[in-house]
């Protein structure tokens, strides 16, 4: 096994450089491309979420490999080698299969046990295999990562010490309030109508919110959206409660009248400027909403409308480049949450003791994981020795044939069945221990001495692997 991993994270990289290295889909598939057209590697595939950027790919030389990675990640995102380096990480081997495995079961996320990244693993494997550059190594590695992540969400109370970047940024903006009441009677904006807005959309409707309005480019999936917030089986589940579609074009609208917004978007430059927020508290002001009349004029009493701490528009803006201006920070009446305090405000939270249960969970893993790839790795050099023995055996019946052809098709057939069973007896012990035998550390060196002791033809062994790594053809877990 030669995997390797180089990325950043919210752990390694500032959000400013996070925001700068953002990868649109195009350019993800340009960059698999790229990592396979590149010499050091023959299989690739991204991890890219909203706080990190991982590329894995299996390469023939390590050093070459960490250059080239490094340098084809500076090149797509448009961050310079210069400024990227020093954030960048880099995990070889059993270290990548660990920090993957950790990753999936939520040790490495900005809110420890959130489940929400085995989404985005299987995104990133069914990415890799629609583009055909995830062969069996990382085919391997992404669907064991999603049943090693399934098995610590079922196994231990990880999710108690987390939850999904949603929930945690609700609760910054609610701070001591619970959710439920912060939330209950309110009107909210969701922008965006992909997965992570999609769960938004749903938590603000169990949270009691009245109304969710969903902006969306395409109507259409916004539509759908709020189609299934308001199904009877929905996310609400009750009376009271709707949902709309608006078109872009309408968010300046929504916003005056919204209570709360929450945006992820795959835009790469801003969504809502500090300035439409401002105007959007205007308009506010100007429809006669006690709330927002303080909002714009602070020599005013905080009106029967306005919250307890005086905010009249929170913002949720969970998108990587960010959707809202960061000078809504300075804006009266607003609160915003974003990545960036989302970052800080996970550094102090508490994690949960089944978090070691999970680290160990982990280990296990990473070490049956090793053996079964080094097992495997032995397994074409098996099967061309058998091939070859079978070809030996024909060819000594062929040669019986030739020197004794009054022999019966009983007898004949009794005569190929015994010296195969001989052959095979022969073969048993040596195969069944070498395979023991490769699947410890430093295995793989037993490959290489059967094939040095039985002269086998390495053209022969390559054959065996190409037809087994050909077109894996696996779903996601």
């Amino acid at each position: 096994m030669s995997l390797l991993v180089v990325g950043l994270s919210h752990r390694s990289a500032p959000v400013s450089v996070l925001e700068r290295a953002a990868l649109t889909a195009d350019a993800q598939a340009k960059l698999l491309h790229d990592t396979l057209a590149a010499e050091p590697a023959t299989e690739a595939t991204v991890l890219a979420t909203c706080n990190r950027i991982e590329l894995y790919a299996d390469v023939d030389k390590f050093h070459a490999g960490v250059a080239e990675l490094s340098t084809l990640l500076a090149r797509h995102t448009g961050v310079g080698l210069d400024d990227l380096t020093p954030h960048l990480y880099v995990h070889y081997e059993d270290r990548a299969v660990h920090h993957l495995f950790s990753v999936a079961c939520g040790l490495d996320s900005m809110v420890v046990g959130e489940g929400q990244i085995l989404g985005q693993i299987k995104d990133a494997l069914a990415l890799g295999q629609e583009l055909h550059t995830a062969g069996r190594l990382l085919n391997d590695l992404f669907q064991q990562a999603l049943r090693v992540g399934k098995r610590a969400h079922s196994e231990t109370g990880i999710d108690k010490a987390g939850q999904s970047l949603v929930t945690f940024g609700l609760e910054q903006l609610a701070r001591d309030t619970p959710v439920a009441d912060w939330a209950a009677g309110k009107r909210a904006l969701v922008i965006g109508a992909g997965s992570m807005s999609s769960l938004a959309a749903a938590t603000l409707a169990r949270a009691g919110v009245a109304h969710v309005a969903v902006a969306n480019r395409t109507v259409e999936r916004a539509r759908r959206l709020a189609a299934i917030l308001t199904e009877p089986a929905g996310p609400a589940a009750r009376g009271g409660f709707t949902a709309s579609a608006v078109e872009m074009a309408a968010v300046a609208d929504e916003l005056s009248r919204a209570d709360v917004v929450v945006s992820c978007t795959g835009a790469t430059g801003l969504v809502l400027t500090a300035d439409a927020i401002r105007l959007a508290l205007a308009a506010r002001a100007d429809a006669g909403h006690a709330d927002a009349l303080c909002a714009v004029d602070e020599t005013c009493q905080d009106g029967p409308d306005a919250s307890a701490d005086g905010v009249v528009l929170a913002l949720l803006d969970l998108a990587m480049p960010r959707d809202i201006d960061a000078a809504a920070h300075a804006v009266a009446g607003v609160r915003l949450v974003d990545i960036e305090s989302l970052a800080e405000a996970s550094a102090d939270a508490p994690m949960a003791a089944d978090v070691d249960q999970v680290r160990s969970i982990v280990s296990d893993e990473v070490a049956a994981f090793g053996a079964a790839q080094r097992a495997a790795h032995i397994t074409p050099t098996v099967v061309a020795l058998r091939t070859m023995a079978a070809d030996v055996v024909a060819g000594e019946i062929a040669r019986l044939d030739g020197r004794l052809p009054d022999l019966d098709d009983k007898q004949r057939a009794e005569i190929t069945q015994t010296v195969r069973r001989v052959v095979d007896k022969l073969l048993h012990a040596p195969t069944v221990r070498v395979k023991e035998l490769a699947s410890t550390p430093g295995g793989a060196g037993y490959a290489d001495a059967l094939r040095e002791l039985f002269d086998l033809d390495p053209q022969a062994v390559a054959a065996v692997s190409r037809a087994d790594t050909r077109d894996p053809g696996r779903e996601p877990a």
